[in-house]
């Protein structure tokens, strides 16, 4: 009895093995088909994610980790939510594509509500949110141009403001009011007429803020710039110039918007609204899905063919974005989102006593930069190692993105990960030198608000 016993208990051990080492050669073969046949657009850690279950991802050896990124705030929902995965199966079956020269049943409601949550009157769905920045800086041109202006000639009033340390995208159009150079330079000359002001920095906006700007842009909470919000002094300035100069508003909230900072949109903490808001991220809970939302004003310059998209506002993406906001609604989540963000930054606090390379922990609801002296990388990379999820942007900012579903357990869990994250990874060699170039970065900013 006993040897059969230890003979079924080898041979388990042995069937686990044999399953982990296929599934390490399958994982192989899918990095060597990515390395041989991408683009190498990004720098990837050797794993392969294969499948997610609420707040965790998995690899394809069956490794889990706490997803603290949420896929670049767009899991909000975390992953295979029941309510998601159902409405897709369900709308999947019925029409997954239909021409946007008809009206598809699910669109009309998706505007409506997003109006609704935004303040706002109109709604252009697009693919993704760079798309819509473009979309918008169309907009802006197509309001400021005068009937005397011939289309085809420039027009007096057409160029843009964007803020130092600004991300809005990848497109032509995006990168152009982009300011960070390793975005931009590779592709110069871009789509000329841009002018970047210093961030928070009201003199700057003022000096800079003429009748040959039809709008400026700017991330209500800078995301991959390293989670810097606007000040409500700059907000209120910078509404003012634009209504003077008859020029545009446009709110990027791809990355604080929806819900992320405890609010439907990061801007409804200011006393004004802007023109256009853009969004995209969490909106279709990871089907592709932008939105430009705007004024009746700028919608009555539109006529129909002055823009189009093929795949914007399919029946499928549609459908899963209602679901994702009646989900946030009634789940009571932005309770939620207010709730865990204060936990979290209650608990960043402690640790920021503990160790003196943490600078500065800024952020609103579930977006939250942890901003080192140091650099960034060796923390993500020892994070994954220990089963964790998160980035660092702009070089010394650990940025966390997490889902809105996340409980008081998980964030006790990420916590006590990051201590150990915290305390064990190796600060480099230059970490002195990197330590100078995030102050003097961390002190600009402090000066600009």
């Amino acid at each position: 009895m006993r040897t059969s016993h230890k003979k079924k208990t080898v041979s388990r051990a042995a069937f686990k093995s044999k399953a982990a080492g296929m599934q390490t050669v399958k994982q192989d073969a899918r990095l060597l088909d990515a390395e041989k046949f991408l683009l190498p657009t990004y720098k990837r850690p050797p794993v392969v994610m294969t499948h997610g279950r609420g707040a965790y991802v998995f690899d394809a050896t069956g490794k889990r980790y706490l997803d603290f990124l949420g896929g670049i705030a767009v899991n909000a929902l975390g992953h295979a939510h029941p309510r998601v995965v159902k409405v897709i199966r369900r709308e999947a079956a019925r029409a997954i594509h239909l021409s946007n020269l008809y009206h598809n049943a699910r669109q009309g409601p998706l505007a409506r509500k997003l109006a609704a949550w935004s303040g706002l009157d109109r709604v252009f769905f697009t693919n993704s949110g760079t798309e819509a920045i473009d979309g918008a800086m169309k907009l802006a041109r197509l309001v400021a141009r005068k009937p005397e202006e011939a289309p085809g000639t420039a027009a007096k009033q057409h160029r843009f403001l964007a803020l130092e340390n600004s991300f809005h995208g990848r497109t032509f159009g995006a990168i152009s009011v982009t300011s960070t150079e390793k975005y931009r330079l590779p592709f110069a000359p871009v789509v000329p007429g841009a002018e970047f002001v210093r961030f928070n920095d009201v003199a700057d906006l003022e000096s800079k803020f003429d009748g040959t700007i039809c709008a400026i842009l700017l991330e209500t909470i800078q995301g991959e710039g390293g989670i810097h919000p606007v000040s409500e002094v700059f907000w209120n300035r910078a509404r003012a110039l634009a209504t003077q100069h008859g020029a545009l508003l446009i709110a990027d909230e791809i990355q604080c918007g929806l819900g992320r900072t405890g609010r439907y949109f990061a801007y409804q903490k200011f006393s004004s609204k802007p023109d256009i808001a853009l969004i995209a991220k969490p909106l279709a809970a990871g089907l592709p899905l932008g939105a430009i939302l705007t004024s009746e004003a700028v919608a009555s310059r539109v006529s129909p063919g002055m823009h189009g998209t093929t795949f914007g506002g399919g029946p499928l993406a549609c459908a899963t974005a209602l679901e994702f906001l009646e989900t946030v609604e009634s789940e009571k989540l932005l309770e939620n989102i207010r709730a865990r963000g204060a936990e979290l930054r209650e608990g960043l606090a402690k640790l920021a006593a503990k160790f003196d390379f943490i600078r500065e922990i800024r952020g609103e609801g579930l977006m939250v930069g942890v901003e080192l002296s140091v650099e960034g990388a060796p923390f993500v990379a020892e994070a994954m190692q220990r089963g964790l999820l998160i980035n660092c942007t702009h070089d010394f900012t650990l940025r966390l993105l997490p889902t809105f579903i996340i409980n008081r357990a998980q964030v006790r869990e990420f916590l006590r990960l990051f201590e150990l994250i915290l305390a064990t990874t190796p600060q480099q060699a230059s970490a002195s030198d990197s330590g100078k170039t995030a102050e003097s970065a961390r002190v600009a900013h402090a000066a600009a608000r």
